[in-house]
C-alpha cells in the first residue's frame, strides 16, 4: 500500500465538490483524456500535446506527476489532500481507475476515492509528516518517516503515533517544499501547544484589539454562551457589536455550536457573530453558515492565524514575547 499527495488545483476551487462526490484530480487541464494511455511514453506524448514549447524538465516532470496519478495509484492506497481554503487535511483510499470527466467544470482528470476523513486539522500530524505535506508537486508519493501506517491510523481517527523506528527515510520525490505552507505549519503547531483553552481566546480577543475593537474576555471558567463582545466607537457602543464564541478543541465543532452561538447573539441583541473553531468545522456548519452570510463568520485555525499574522505589529509585546514571529523573504516557486 501506498501514499499519495494529491493537491488537486492551485486554489482548490473543487476540493469542496472532490469531497462531496468522491474522488481526487489533478488540474493539468491543458492535457487531453488520458483513458487509452497506459504506458509512460503515451502519457509524455500526451502532456507534450497540452504543453507546446515548453521545456523537456518541465514535461519530464508534469508526465511523471500525471502517469503516477493515472497509473501508479492503485485500488487501495491511501490518498491524502490537503485543504487549501482550510487547515485541515481529508484522507481517503483510492476506490477505482483514472476516469476523464466532463461534467465538473474546470476540472477532467480524476480518480475515485472513498474518503475516511474530511476534516483531519493539519496539528494532528507531526512535524516530520507535515513536511512530506508541505512537498510542492501536485501529486507525489510520500514514503518518509513511516507515513503508510501513520496515516493509516489519522484516518482511523487515532492520534499520529510518530515514526519511533526512523523508517521509511527514502526519497519520495520532495524535492521542492512549500517553505510559507511549513512556516504556517509550525505557527499552527505552537499556537496549538502554547494557547491552550482560556490562551485561545485571549488570542483572538488580543487580534480584535488590533482590528479596532472595544473587546471584553470573559474570565477563564463557565462563560454563559459568550466568550468576547465585541464593538466599535470610543467605547464600543458603535455597531456592529459582536459577539465571539471560541473553541480549543481539535475536533471540529458541529451545527449545535452555531446555533448555540446564533442564540447568544439573540440574548445579547448583537448584529453579528464570529465563532472561531481551532478543529475547524464540519461540512454541516459551513452549509448553514451560508445562510447567515450577512451575521456570522467562521473562523478556523488557518483564518486565524492569517488574521494574526496580518495585525501582528498591533499586538501587545507581552503577545508577541509569547508568539515570537518574524517576517523573512522567500523565493515564489513555481512548479518544474
Amino acid at each position: 500500500m501506498s501514499v499519495w499527495l494529491v493537491r488537486g488545483d492551485k486554489e482548490g476551487q473543487y476540493h469542496d465538490v472532490a469531497l462531496e462526490q468522491g474522488f481526487t484530480y489533478v488540474s493539468f487541464v491543458e492535457v487531453p483524456d488520458l483513458s487509452a494511455a497506459t504506458t509512460r511514453e503515451e502519457i509524455a506524448a500526451l502532456v507534450a500535446k497540452g504543453f507546446p514549447g515548453a521545456n523537456k524538465f518541465r514535461l519530464g516532470n508534469y508526465s511523471a506527476q500525471v502517469f503516477g496519478f493515472c497509473q501508479g495509484m492503485k485500488v487501495g492506497d491511501l490518498v491524502v489532500m490537503p485543504q487549501k481554503s482550510r487547515a485541515q487535511v481529508a484522507i481517503g483510499r483510492v476506490s477505482g481507475p483514472y476516469a476523464y470527466r466532463s461534467d465538473l467544470g474546470g476540472i477532467f482528470h480524476t480518480r475515485p476515492v472513498e474518503w475516511k476523513r474530511k476534516d483531519v486539522p493539519r496539528t494532528a500530524f507531526k512535524q516530520d509528516l507535515l513536511y512530506s505535506l508541505g512537498a510542492f508537486m501536485t501529486v507525489c508519493q510520500i514514503k518518509r518517516h513511516n507515513a503508510e501506517s501513520r496515516i493509516r491510523s489519522i484516518a482511523s481517527g487515532h492520534e499520529d503515533p510518530g515514526d519511533a523506528g526512523g523508517t521509511g527515510d527514502g526519497d519520495n520525490g520532495e524535492t521542492q517544499v512549500d517553505v510559507e505552507q511549513i512556516a504556517r505549519d509550525q505557527v499552527l503547531a505552537y499556537i496549538k501547544t502554547n494557547f491552550k483553552g482560556h490562551g485561545l481566546s485571549r488570542l483572538v480577543h488580543a487580534v480584535l484589539r488590533a482590528e479596532g475593537y472595544v473587546a471584553r474576555m470573559s474570565p477563564p471558567g463557565p462563560d454563559g454562551g459568550v466568550d468576547i463582545l465585541a464593538g466599535r466607537g470610543p467605547l464600543g457602543f458603535e455597531n456592529p457589536k459582536l459577539c465571539v464564541q471560541v473553541k480549543s478543541s481539535e475536533s471540529p465543532s458541529d451545527v449545535t455550536t452555531l446555533r448555540a452561538l446564533q442564540g447568544t447573539m439573540a440574548t445579547f441583541k448583537a448584529d453579528q457573530g464570529l465563532l472561531v473553531s481551532w478543529g475547524g468545522f464540519n461540512s454541516i456548519v459551513e452549509k448553514e453558515a451560508k445562510l447567515s452570510f450577512f451575521s456570522v463568520r467562521l473562523w478556523d485555525a488557518n483564518d486565524l492565524v492569517e488574521v494574526v499574522l496580518r495585525n501582528y505589529d498591533k499586538l501587545p509585546g507581552d503577545l508577541q514575547s509569547e508568539l515570537p514571529l518574524k517576517r523573512i523573504w522567500a523565493l515564489v516557486l513555481e512548479e518544474e
